[in-house]
This record gives C-alpha cells, structure tokens and sequence, in this order.
C-alpha cells in the first residue's frame, strides 16, 4: 500500500490541468454558465478562512474572497507556479491580494502545516481525479480543517465514473469527514462533506 508521501510525489507526473488551460478555465464567458456565487454563497460566511487546492488562475478564488469579506482569508494551493503567479495577478487587479495566500504544492505536500487545524472551508472543484490517489488529499485536508469545517467535492461527469466517485468518498470518509445529510444537489458527482472529531 503506497504511503501518503509516495502517492503525493506521483502527483507531478499524473493528468494535473496544463497551466494554459487556465486561460480558457477563468474565462468570463464561464461565468454565465456556472456563476461561482450560486455554488459558493451557500457555504461561506464572512471572516472564514478557505482553502482551495487547484484553484487554476481563480475563476472561483476571486468569489471566494469577495464573499469571505475583509476578515477573511483564502489559501490557494497549486503544483503549477504559473497558474498562482495568474491567480496573484488577477487578485492584485481586482484590489484583493490582501486576502490570499498562495501556496506551491510539493511532490509530496500541500504544504499546509501551518494552517493545521484553522480551516473552516475546502472547496475541492474537479480535482481531487487528477492525483494518483484521493487519500493522500483527504488526510492532508482533514488534518488542516478545523472540527465541523465542510469540504465541498464536485467532479465532473465524463472525466470520473461513479466508481471513481465513490472511491473518493470512502478516502474521505477514511479522513473524517463524513456526508452532510441535509445536502441536496442535482449534480450526480457532489458531495458535501462536514470533518467529525477533533
């Protein structure tokens, strides 16, 4: 069974997203299609403090901030160093870099030590199939999320099978974090998911 730090240094060489596809990902036309306030406003409360592992060159990121306020924070993590040079670009000109961190994944981390324990939100948007393994993710995610914070995993259909799906809630189930029961969505590949115990 590989180890958590063997499954994340498969991570470089696994189908990540190409950092100029970001272009295209971030695209305004996108919004009309899938407005990030409709998926986010639901979850967020202003003053959180929010991770987003992928975030590409921040078509959610921007939202993120806007609805995490002044007192709030969003730690953007990427193995890509162009994607987060983007995201702190488009963050700058939109008058809110004082609200993100940026962080560059390692081979084998997210790279989230010092935010252990002090997340109350992940947004884990059609990115958790690109690793080589789900569990590393969930248990790196887990250890940063303080109790009762909420992970919102959606994938998308054509790219993950419902196996694939399922796979990935039991890693996270592994983790922690448990199925929100409450939670209803039309999206056949979403789950909201709420990290139990200490």
């Amino acid at each position: 069974m590989p180890t958590e730090q063997s499954s994340m240094a498969a991570t470089t060489a696994h189908s990540t997203c190409p950092w100029w596809l970001g272009y295209l990902l971030a695209s305004p036309v996108r919004r009309i299609f899938q407005p990030p306030t409709k998926l986010l406003a639901p979850h967020i409360r202003p003053g959180m403090t929010v991770l987003e592992p992928g975030p590409g060159m921040g078509f959610f990121t921007l939202d993120l901030m806007r609805l995490t306020g002044p007192g709030g924070r969003v730690l953007a993590v990427d193995i890509e160093p162009r994607m987060l040079a983007s995201l702190r670009r488009r963050a700058a000109e939109a008058g809110l870099l004082d609200r993100l961190e940026t962080r560059l994944a390692t081979a084998d981390s997210l790279g989230l030590g010092s935010f252990d324990g002090a997340i109350d939100f992940t947004l884990a948007f059609a990115m958790v199939h690109e690793l080589p393994a789900p569990e590393p993710f969930f248990h790196q995610a887990a250890r940063a999320s303080k109790p009762g914070a909420r992970l919102l995993l959606v994938e998308p259909k054509g790219h993950v099978t419902a196996a694939l799906f399922e796979r990935e809630l039991r890693a996270a189930r592994d983790a922690g974090f448990t199925p929100v029961p409450t939670f209803a969505t039309n999206h056949p590949l979403t789950a909201l998911l709420e990290k139990t115990g200490a």
